[in-house]
């Protein structure tokens, strides 16, 4: 008795509305009059079927004032207007409401090539790196790829405003609509102040950036064992993350040959600036250009700190902590 005192109740509160009142004088007409009728009938059999005569009258009405609202939110016996209202919700969302745009930052070998892609998959925002963009404007024919590969051929650097309007052409995509994260872009204060200005011209800012923090003293170790799968940009780490094919030989170091990608199995490769020497300048630049951009974006309450120099489930615990709203 209480289970189905329960249910009425229930149904009384989500239904308590014109659709409700108007789905109990339904039931004396079609489909619901019906189900009711052969329920009566049986309850005289047994105890049971009184109880199912109560449930069938209490769904019969419920269905009943769904069907009433199908009209204005869903259809409860096809999935066509679920998707519509769906995806209605979804152009909203995309049109009205401020995309989340991050930036990942981090010295080299902080863990951006780990943690971005587990970002990008958790939010379903996709992770945009400048060099990959640049190679697909290029590839695509665009004219904003037609410049940079002519001034590329020439021996030139691409300017941060052709850069710009690649990152602009690239985010008016459709998997870019509720937001993206970008890698590797800005690198300078005026790339960052250039970026500002693009977006506040499409109606958006950036709205959260991300800094995995790691001592000098630790990141040689961490760069100079990396390895790396090149189409896909997986990442790996002789002692951190090594691959499954990998051997060591009699001096302890890796064989080149059994350096293989755990998914494709084709060869990996360690960049030429993956090296001691290489990194103290590359620390140098970074911290000289790359880190006032925070100070930059610190005023606006957007950026967050993360500690990357621990275990990678406390830093990916922060991580979610420093992407939610309130943090």
């Amino acid at each position: 008795i209480h289970f189905f005192t329960t249910l009425f109740y229930l149904l009384s509160t989500m239904f308590a509305s014109p659709a409700f009142r108007m789905a109990g004088r339904r039931m004396a007409t079609t489909a619901s009059r019906r189900a009711f009728s052969a329920a009566a009938t049986t309850a005289a059999k047994s105890d049971n079927a009184r109880k199912a005569l109560m449930v069938t009258a209490g769904l019969s009405m419920a269905v009943a004032a769904l069907q009433q609202r199908e009209d204005k939110t869903y259809n409860l016996f096809g999935g066509n207007k679920v998707e519509k209202a769906v995806k209605e919700t979804e152009e909203k969302f995309g049109t009205y409401w401020p995309r989340n745009i991050m930036i990942l930052f981090g010295p080299p070998g902080a863990g951006k090539g780990t943690h971005g892609p587990r970002i990008e998959d958790m939010l379903g925002i996709p992770q945009l790196s400048t060099g990959d963009m640049l190679r697909a404007a290029v590839s695509a024919g665009t004219e904003v790829g037609k410049k940079a590969e002519a001034i590329m051929k020439a021996g030139g650097l691409v300017s941060d405003e052709i850069v710009i309007g690649i990152i602009r052409d690239r985010i008016k995509e459709e998997d870019c609509k509720f937001g993206f994260i970008l890698d590797g872009f800005p690198r300078t204060l005026a790339q960052a102040k250039a970026l500002d200005k693009m977006l506040a011209a499409e109606g958006a800012r950036v709205t959260k950036v991300i800094e995995l923090e790691v001592p000098d003293s630790v990141l040689e170790e961490r760069i100079t064992g990396r390895w790396i799968h090149k189409n896909s940009g997986r990442s790996y780490h002789v002692k951190y993350a090594p691959p499954k094919s990998m051997k060591l030989g009699s001096d302890g170091k890796p064989i080149v040959e059994t350096m293989k990608d755990d998914e494709t199995g084709e060869p990996l490769m360690q960049r030429k600036d993956d090296t001691a020497d290489a990194l103290v300048k590359r620390l140098k630049g970074y911290h000289a250009e790359t880190v006032p951009i925070l100070d930059h974006y610190r005023p606006h309450g957007i950026v967050r700190a993360v500690n990357a120099n621990q275990g990678m489930g406390g830093v990916w615990s922060e991580i979610l902590a420093a992407l939610q709203r309130k943090a």
